[in-house]
């Protein structure tokens, strides 16, 4: 137990704060002194006491290009001289404007909605496709399917989309009925017949896509009626950082439009370079119907995210005032956020950002090998820069953790004594680096995640 005297900015907290995805009692305990982060620069954060941490995860998946990045802090030091905030309601400005044509050239989609956040722009896109159909001509189409595992969000309509019996229980009676298919993820997939090897199960999968033909039979029961697939693309983040095989996208976004349904695809985790592109999915050949992104869209340093919608979609709410889509928030399209997602993606270019992922992820790929000297470690995968490394009781019947166990929880808390900051799921640990990371960085990281795991099951043992 820390016996050391904690910070008054931190009894401060224990005594006002309530923090998201936290059990209240262990916040609260008097000898839990969680991290009080101070500070960032790069790729670390130091607290309060000036010990520093790598950001393994990129401040929950937002950060892009490092913390307090000199050209982030100049635009938004320069913007809050000009204009600080102005409704969109009604009103416009020229950087929502020029962030609205960027957005749209990266997605193919001609129209753009701005919310606050992933969890607002992903609530939007179903009510869009919702009053698309409601008012032209096809009402019945009410069904949404959604990938096994899915999680989209914490509003009513996303925890419709991703039914958590562990997180959501007690909501229930809120959410509307949705359909689901099989969740692409080789490790666990019932379909595959390939036997353990120490390699991403992606890449030793043995199936005929029936996670496909699954998917195309419960669709063709609802064809009629589905309004549209949602779909988180290449990962699954929150389910676990469930990695689809290659290919899977494209063979999936084909199936809704056969039914005239529409394909909305979930790009708040997986866009801004996180897999290592600027999207996951390619707009040309998938041909979504609605893009949502969020995260990363600031460089991780202001609210923000965005709906991206096809020309027919903006078109079926022209008319009549009835047809007017009533959704909108205070700080829609807010300036400050507008100029440092523009500042984004000036980054991305000025810094050859994707290419430096690419580099990161191919020593990544070299460095994580290591894992699986640890028995318990069952797949190990990597997407962009993105790791996966999943944690089992048994290799060979892949016997998971129980989920109470909060294996993933106690290994990363070692972690933190160790200097690193990251989160994982479940009995899943993840590392999701900035794109400042340097490959010495990414090797400290891979080395304290590697040592907290022998740690763990050492003191386990």
């Amino acid at each position: 137990m820390n016996t050391q005297e904690p910070s008054a900015s931190l009894l401060l907290d224990k005594t006002y704060g309530w923090h998201p995805f936290t059990p209240l009692d262990e916040w609260l305990d008097p000898q839990h002194h969680p991290v009080m982060i101070a500070s960032g620069h790069g790729s670390w954060l130091v607290d309060e006491e000036g010990k520093a941490y790598l950001d393994g995860n990129s401040s929950i998946w937002t950060n892009t290009h490092g913390h307090c990045h000199p050209r982030m802090v100049q635009a938004l030091q320069e913007q809050l001289t000009i204009l600080d905030h102005s409704s969109y309601l009604g009103l416009g400005h020229s950087l929502g404007a020029s962030l609205a044509q960027k957005i749209s050239q990266l997605t193919d989609l001609q129209r753009v909605l701005f919310s606050s956040d992933g969890s607002s722009a992903m609530e939007a896109a179903l009510k869009i496709a919702t009053q698309y159909f409601h008012q032209n001509g096809s009402p019945e189409r009410k069904v949404f399917v959604t990938l096994q595992g899915a999680y989209h969000g914490d509003t009513v309509g996303n925890m419709s989309l991703g039914k958590s019996s562990f997180f959501h229980r007690p909501f229930e009676h809120l959410l509307f009925p949705t359909e689901s298919i099989p969740m692409p993820g080789c490790y666990r997939c019932p379909f595959n017949q390939s036997t353990f090897e120490e390699e991403d199960a992606r890449s030793y999968r043995k199936c005929q896509w029936e996670c496909v033909s699954k998917a195309a039979e419960v669709m063709l029961q609802f064809g009629t009626e589905m309004a549209a697939l949602v779909i988180e693309p290449r990962v699954q983040g929150a389910a676990g950082m469930v990695m689809q095989p290659e290919g899977y996208i494209e063979k999936i976004s084909e199936i809704p439009h056969a039914h005239d349904a529409l394909l909305i695809v979930d790009e708040v985790f997986t866009g801004f370079g996180r897999t290592g592109k600027m999207l996951a999915s390619d707009p040309s050949v998938t041909k979504p119907d609605i893009i949502v992104l969020g995260k990363g869209l600031t460089g991780g340093v202001l609210p923000m995210a965005a709906t991206a919608v096809s020309e027919t979609i903006f078109n079926g709410f022209r008319g009549s005032f009835e047809k007017t889509f009533f959704h909108g928030h205070s700080y829609t399209g807010n300036p400050l956020s507008a100029r440092a997602a523009l500042t984004n993606l000036e980054l991305f270019e000025e810094e050859k950002t994707i290419e430096k992922i690419k580099g990161l992820s191919t020593h990544l790929r070299k460095i994580s090998a290591c894992f699986w000297k640890h028995s318990s470690v069952g797949d190990v995968r990597i997407e962009g820069v993105i790791l996966a490394v999943e944690l089992v009781q048994d290799r060979l019947t892949k016997e998971p953790f129980r989920f109470e166990e909060r294996v993933a929880y106690q290994i990363n808390k070692i972690a933190e004594s160790k200097g690193l900051l990251t989160r994982g799921i479940g009995s899943i640990l993840f590392l999701v680096p900035p794109y400042s990371t340097t490959a010495s960085e990414l090797e400290q990281m891979v080395q304290i995640l590697d040592d907290s795991i022998h740690d763990y099951f050492q003191k386990r043992s």
